[in-house]
């Protein structure tokens, strides 16, 4: 068995230099990298473009690193809550590219599945579809997409092994698998590291021979970033 553990998130990242391309994997602040975010923050590195579902919130998640200027594009879905998110992109000081979300997680899913292109009816008639090639299929349009792939891909698991088979808990499972078979080296942070045989291979989610490099991860937040009580 080969053994994929680092020390920590400093070590797991510690390739990661300017202009790297990155998966980040979560849902909202929901199953983000967090201790791999903050590596990254100390790292200093620039450059970088983000795939994620989402850019985090002004003080949490991506939001850090966009407000140090380390981000050079985002690749996204949502970004309704960073306001710092807004001012860069209205000021022209970052790359967008807004991607309906089902197009997101299938271009991803596509990268990790060596699939480099496919079609899709999201998007037609809209300026998502600018500059794309659009075919007809049985009397319906439909956009071609292409695949997603990273450099580095950064996950999130609730639990994983010493060989990087991974766990993943609620909606921590949107994104967080797909783009783990989708970077070159795919990293990962746990909430809790077990030995090789202590993961029922009936419930694990991905495979450790997609994973490089895993960590048991610390002092999670876990943030909500719209808290509604009842009164």
């Amino acid at each position: 068995m080969i053994n994929k553990v680092v020390f920590g998130a400093e070590e797991a990242v510690r390739d990661i230099g300017d202009n790297a391309v990155l998966m980040l994997g979560g849902f909202g602040l929901c199953g983000i990298p967090e201790n791999c975010i903050h590596a990254l923050l100390k790292k200093g590195i620039k450059g970088l473009t983000c795939i994620s579902n989402n850019a985090g919130v002004d003080d949490f998640g991506i939001g850090l690193l966009l407000k140090t200027r380390q981000v050079k594009k985002m690749i996204s879905s949502y970004v309704g809550e960073n306001a710092e998110f807004e001012r860069q992109l209205l000021s022209g000081e970052l790359e967008v590219e807004l991607i309906p979300q089902g197009t997101l997680a299938e271009r991803i899913r596509a990268g990790g599945a060596g699939i480099p292109a496919f079609f899709t009816p999201a998007g037609v008639g809209t300026e998502v579809a600018t500059g794309k090639e659009v075919r007809e299929f049985h009397g319906k349009k439909y956009l071609l997409e292409a695949w997603l792939r990273a450099d580095f891909s950064i996950v999130k698991a609730w639990k994983g092994d010493t060989t990087g088979n991974l766990v993943y808990r609620g909606t921590a499972r949107n994104f967080n698998p797909m783009m783990a078979t989708a970077g070159k080296i795919t990293i990962a942070e746990v909430e809790e590291l077990v030995p090789v045989g202590e993961l029922d291979p009936n419930y694990i989610h991905t495979p450790g021979i997609y994973v490089q490099r895993i960590f048991q991860g610390k002092n999670y937040e876990k943030r909500i970033e719209q808290r509604t009580l009842s009164k």
